[in-house]
């Protein structure tokens, strides 16, 4: 397993101050590092492994950061559902349960331990391997783009409620987007979003007609674990995420869709209904990975 030497593990399990956590799953993994599970598990030097990973970002000692890469998903599980809830929780991952610890975090952490120094990479001789450092955010691409995705999918209802259904129909299936502006920097989306937006139909869209056609080709040949996810939505709808070279996509299973791409910098576009899009949409909630 790619990782650090039995050194690095012992220093970053020496009084190791855990910041946060998250998921490396098939269903649930940082969008930012991948268009997909293995891709995300390359981004840590890790194999794709089928029950995934959690992973336990932290401070050592001497402030050093650390990402101490664990197999008990379920423990990491536990913990953040309860730091959602507001619960205290803490988690103390059992030494068996690591399966590697890497110098730095791949993902922008914004607290710090107190009582220690500042965050700041380990001293290279303590890792086989350079630091872990966030995918660079500052410029459109597909890192930010996947992060936009996200976004949309945690505000639905506040970008849908921008589509005027009236002007937004969706002839021969292929949808007629309008186009929508979307903040540039996605981790600020939270408290800007949205900022207006910009309606210009425009029917039979180059990229969304690529977009949907690699899309009903995931149906027929599946694409690789984690390009489709499929989770909870209100009713009995399902949020779906797909993801593509160049491409992202959120949709309800029981409304539209919203597409984002890298050669359109900072756009969101809707895709109408119509005939085609809800059985494509069904068809991808049925291969979709769910979280367990």
């Amino acid at each position: 397993m790619a990782g650090a030497d039995d050194e690095a593990v012992a220093a970053a399990d020496d009084a190791l101050y855990v910041l946060t956590a998250v998921l490396l799953t098939p269903a649930q993994f940082p969008s930012v590092l991948g268009d997909d599970y293995p891709e995300a598990c390359a981004a840590l030097g890790l194999a794709p492994l089928a029950d995934g990973y959690g992973l336990v970002l932290g401070q050592d000692g001497d402030g050093a950061r650390w990402t101490v890469v664990i197999d008990d998903v379920s423990l990491v599980a536990v913990a953040i559902a309860s730091w959602d809830c507001g619960m205290e929780y803490e988690l103390s991952p059992d030494e068996r349960a690591v399966v590697a610890a890497l110098p730095g975090w791949p993902l922008a952490v914004a607290v710090a331990a107190p009582g220690v120094p500042a965050p700041h990479d380990p001293d290279p001789e303590m890792a086989d391997r350079p630091a872990l450092s966030p995918p660079d955010t500052s410029f459109w691409g597909p890192a930010q783009r996947r992060l936009g995705a996200d976004e949309i999918a945690l505000q639905w209802a506040t970008w849908r409620e921008q589509i005027n259904d009236e002007e937004f129909s969706a002839p021969g299936g292929q949808g007629n987007p309008d186009r929508q502006e979307k903040p540039g920097e996605p981790e600020k989306a939270a408290e800007s979003w949205p900022q207006g937006t910009q309606n210009v139909p425009q029917s039979g869209h180059q990229g969304i007609r690529r977009v949907l056609a690699e899309a009903r080709a995931y149906v027929d040949s599946p694409p690789p674990l984690g390009r489709v996810r499929s989770s909870f939505a209100p009713g009995d709808a399902r949020t779906l995420r797909a993801d593509g070279p160049g491409w992202s996509m959120v949709a309800r299973t029981d409304d539209i869709a919203f597409v984002l791409l890298d050669e359109e910098p900072g756009e969101v576009l809707p895709v109408g209904r119509g005939p085609e899009l809800p059985g494509l949409l069904e068809a991808l909630d049925k291969m979709a990975v769910r979280p367990i």
